[in-house]
């Protein structure tokens, strides 16, 4: 029986984490849940549907509301409410990643999980990683901390690569192709999307996700970050990674070898799969999801990136060879962007400028005296310059937001909900 804790429950791939675990209860236990407290009814059917014993909110004010959700579905079910351990703080997730576990699935959103994944990795327990922000901002931070294979990815174009590396040795690779949907807004030019807004962001051709992620696809960050995940996850140059647009999501990656062959990884979208593989790697999960139909004609188109229609992709690999603070920058500046343009603060264009610009001011100038405002490099950064590095880009991104006009529609309550539809 394989010991399960699960950051970010409420979320997608927390909730499909949960969707895997539930038809195999004779294979897993969920010994741990952590969300951010918006959603305690959701939480408390998760606690008594898996028997959950710990859990971590990181809003302290939703402890009260999660006992009463549990005494209210307990007693619309019969049973007696649950004795359940609840962690609170923004430290909450982190202690939970602590407790003795097998696994540790990290699908929080946001660099809001690093400290969790470097407690994770600490305890020595493997993690499968969702939230590529906190590999991205801790950077050899966390790929120091990780013991050989420990750490497993679950981003479905990460898991693809890892399936594809079996077919050769490190030293055969060429490089790795990095797919990418193209998001809602793949054809249009930089003139149509000035108007764009934000349930026009959020419609994604392929992928059911949350706001964050789902915002990031439709401006291509998200794919700046797996980039840059790519790179640490597999240690290869970031010259040596392409990214391709291929719409129809069916293969999830490539890698290319030194004789000329790629391998594919390729499956209908469904990060029920990826997940399985997170928690069962090196071993496969049967029927963990439906496979590709091969007696139905069908064709799968590739394209190169618009990079200049969408330039998140090229500023994330310059961060990512500044290294050192400098993703930290580039992730902080996008999660306060895109808070910005969600409220209706600012235009869907403004989000990549405003990135640039304030990676362009952490990287070229000598830092306006707050911390974390100037850079510092990989071979001395610490966890404490990476945090700082956070809050300043934030703060900075806010700021220069501020002094934009208003583009687009504020997002619904619906629309900025961490669940899926």
């Amino acid at each position: 029986m394989k010991k399960v804790i699960i950051l970010g429950s409420t979320g997608s791939i927390g909730t499909q984490t949960l969707d895997v675990i539930r038809p195999r209860r004779d294979r897993f236990e969920v010994v741990g849940l952590a969300a951010g407290g918006s959603h305690v009814d959701l939480v408390a059917d998760q606690v008594l549907e898996f028997d959950v014993r710990v859990v971590a909110l990181a809003d302290a004010a939703a402890v009260d509301p999660l006992h009463r959700a549990l005494e209210s579905r307990a007693a619309q079910l019969g049973r007696a409410v649950p004795r359940v351990e609840v962690l609170a703080g923004e430290h909450a997730s982190a202690e939970l990643a602590r407790r003795p576990a097998d696994t540790v699935c990290n699908a929080i959103t946001g660099a809001a999980g690093l400290l969790a994944t470097l407690a994770t990795l600490e305890a020595g327990t493997t993690l499968a990683l969702a939230n590529k922000e906190s590999l991205v901002i801790g950077g050899r931070l966390v790929t120091r901390a990780a013991a050989p294979g420990q750490l497993v990815a679950v981003d479905s174009e990460h898991s693809a690569f890892a399936q594809c590396l079996r077919g050769g040795g490190r030293r055969e690779v060429r490089r790795l192709v990095l797919t990418a949907s193209g998001g809602p807004f793949r054809g249009r030019t930089r003139d149509e999307l000035r108007e764009v807004t934000v349930a026009d962001a959020l419609r994604h051709p392929t992928w059911s996700m949350g706001r964050v992620i789902t915002i990031n696809s439709a401006t291509l960050v998200n794919k700046g970050l797996e980039l840059l995940e790519a790179a640490l996850l597999y240690d290869v140059d970031l010259d040596d990674i392409t990214v391709v647009v291929h719409p129809q999501s069916m293969v999830h990656s490539m890698v290319e070898f030194c004789d000329g062959a790629t391998i594919a990884q390729a499956s209908p979208p469904d990060m029920r799969l990826p997940i399985a593989l997170g928690l069962t790697w090196p071993d496969r999960l049967p029927d963990a999801a439906a496979g590709c139909d091969w007696t139905r004609a069908t064709s799968w188109t590739f394209e190169p990136l618009d990079a200049e229609t969408f330039g998140a992709v090229e500023l994330a690999r310059r961060a990512g060879k500044a290294a050192g603070t400098a993703p930290a920058v580039f992730n902080a500046a996008n999660e306060s962007c895109v808070d910005a343009f969600c409220r209706g603060e600012i235009g869907f264009l403004d989000i990549t400028a405003t990135i640039g610009r304030v990676l362009s001011e952490h990287l070229d100038g000598p830092g306006d005296g707050r911390p974390g405002s100037a850079h510092v490099g990989d071979d001395v950064v610490t966890l404490d310059d990476v945090l700082a590095a956070d809050r300043w880009g934030r703060e900075r991104a806010a700021a220069l937001c501020r002094d934009l006009p208003a583009r687009c529609t504020p997002a619904t309550d619906r629309t900025q909900e961490g669940r899926r539809p």
